[in-house]
């Protein structure tokens, strides 16, 4: 997958499509936004490789800010780079998956969860993106809405593209809707718009495995995650050996993997 490069352009209107079919969800004007808001999110997004972050309005689809590491992933100059040719990097093969990712997600917020709540979630799913010389990697896209209007409106969101290549070259094409702020996630699910039959899940991992899961990401040992955590060592690797059995894991390579493409944490 990696070496494979491709001149045909993504039919990036299918995504576009969606959201302008959808235009009543979305803020019928700018909406404001405190910064301390997009850090505090970033800071908190389960990465495992290299990434980086734009926000954009939903209202015209311009960006408000792109993180400079989108020069060292994409062909992509930071003073020029647009939301399009963002989109404009995706796997023309994998654009429709995106499109049918995206409005099951918004599907799910009108029928079941409620549009009230849609800044409550993280949306999950991977795709394969165009790097820096023309080849594609898998990359895993986070998305979380920042502001809304008067009206409840979607406004602002903030997108995270990780690199997961190093993890994984097979993508299960599935959604997740993480919860956040206490709310239950609805994972690992099939992009065809139906939504009837979906249910919430039972978080598979506590909030200390979770917590440890992300010091694991950033390759710290279990003696620094202890002392990280004010725990013994001990307590650490007891922890990742249980993380390991719930998750049917021989490693924690195969683990990270899992928790991303299903959308775990």
């Amino acid at each position: 997958m990696a070496k494979e490069i491709l001149e045909t352009k993504p039919k990036t209107a299918l995504l576009t499509d969606v959201w302008d079919g959808r235009r009543a969800l979305f803020a019928k004007r700018k909406t404001e936004l405190a910064q301390f808001r997009v850090d505090d999110l970033v800071s908190s997004i389960f990465s495992n490789g290299p990434f980086y972050h734009y926000v954009f309005d939903l209202f015209d689809l311009e960006l408000l800010y792109v993180s400079p590491q989108v020069e060292q992933m994409h062909d992509l100059d930071l003073e020029t780079v647009t939301f399009q040719g963002i989109l404009d990097q995706i796997h023309p093969d994998d654009m429709e998956f995106v499109a049918r990712a995206e409005a099951t997600a918004i599907r799910l917020f009108q029928e079941k969860i409620g549009m009230h709540k849609v800044s409550d979630y993280k949306i999950s799913y991977c795709f394969r993106f165009r790097v820096r010389g023309g080849s594609y990697r898998l990359f895993n896209h986070q998305s979380v809405v920042l502001t809304t209007d008067g009206q409840g409106g979607i406004g602002k969101a903030l997108n995270v593209h990780t690199d997961i290549s190093h993890l994984t070259v097979s993508n299960n094409r599935r959604l997740s809707l993480i919860g956040m702020n206490g709310e239950p996630s609805y994972l690992n699910l099939a992009v065809d718009g139906h939504v009837d039959d979906i249910r919430a899940r039972e978080p598979l991992f506590t909030a200390r495995e979770i917590s440890v899961i992300k010091l694991v990401a950033k390759g710290m040992t279990s003696a620094e995650i202890g002392r990280e955590l004010s725990l013994s060592e001990f307590t650490i690797k007891n922890h990742r050996k249980r993380i390991l059995k719930k998750a049917d894991c021989q490693n924690m390579n195969q683990l990270m993997a899992l928790c991303i493409t299903e959308g775990f944490i």
